[in-house]
């Protein structure tokens, strides 16, 4: 596990941004697992700055996306297939295809089965080459729930009081129009990845951080699982990682 340290978060999505397209080019088909909220848009900005120039074409990737609440509606922004769409699709934003991004369909009449279609479909990818990740303040990663199985895969799951309020900023700031359920990737999927590449800013997100890098593999932190992965690097400003000894990160130069 390696946390790199660096405030400016434009540049935070340059170095993600690299990494990520440097395992992508190792690669004859390469597949990217995207997440949503407020963490990777850095690296999503920086995506399309390279692709504007004429210096990356993401054409021939296939995406899936960590998550996608159910209950709400197909034309919703907030829907993470519109959102991914919005960032990395539309307008030609990075050269990916919308059929090549694949998210779980949580509108269909049959949950559980479009889960096992959902984890059928990554594996059958030959799996995640590089995921990029957030962290919930509770340690969540995706939506896999404080308390869940370290060992799961893709499943519906309830969001906690916690991650509903921490979301309500997506939806005005009314906690009753936050979905309530979703479908994610789980944390046994997330870690079948070849590489893991994850943003964290803020002082809200200290406690997560120090879990996940310092922390008791425990249920009760999801992301402290990420520990066993083989190949994850961390990337945070110094808010983020003000409770981690400086021997646990290195800082960007």
């Amino acid at each position: 596990m390696r946390v790199i340290v660096e405030n400016d978060l434009a540049k935070i999505g340059q170095l993600a941004g690299e990494q990520i397209v440097d395992a992508l080019l190792e690669t004859a088909s390469p597949v990217l697992g995207l997440a949503t909220g407020s963490s990777p848009l850095p690296i999503y900005a920086y995506l399309r700055g390279l692709h504007k120039e004429g210096k990356l074409d993401l054409s021939d990737v296939r995406a899936f996306a960590l998550d996608e609440y159910i209950g709400i509606a197909a034309d919703h922004p907030e829907r993470y297939r519109n959102v991914l769409c919005a960032e990395m699709v539309w307008d030609d934003a990075t050269g990916l295809k919308e059929e090549n991004l694949t998210t779980p369909d949580a509108l269909a009449d049959d949950p559980q089965a479009a889960c096992e279609e959902y984890e059928a479909a990554i594996v059958a990818s030959g799996g995640v080459d590089v995921q990029i990740l957030g962290i919930g303040t509770d340690g969540h990663i995706a939506f896999n729930e404080p308390g869940g199985s370290l060992r799961s895969f893709t499943h519906i799951d309830n969001l906690t009081e916690q991650t509903i309020s921490d979301n309500a900023r997506f939806f005005d700031g009314d906690l009753s129009k936050v979905p309530t359920q979703c479908i994610t990737q789980g944390l046994d999927t997330i870690m079948r990845a070849k590489k893991l590449v994850m943003v964290v800013n803020g002082a809200n997100k200290a406690e997560a951080v120090y879990q996940t890098v310092c922390g008791p593999v425990s249920a009760m932190w999801p992301s402290t699982v990420l520990q066993f992965h083989r190949d994850i690097t961390i990337y945070c400003d110094e808010a983020a990682a003000s409770k981690l000894p400086e021997s646990m990160y290195t800082r960007n130069k």
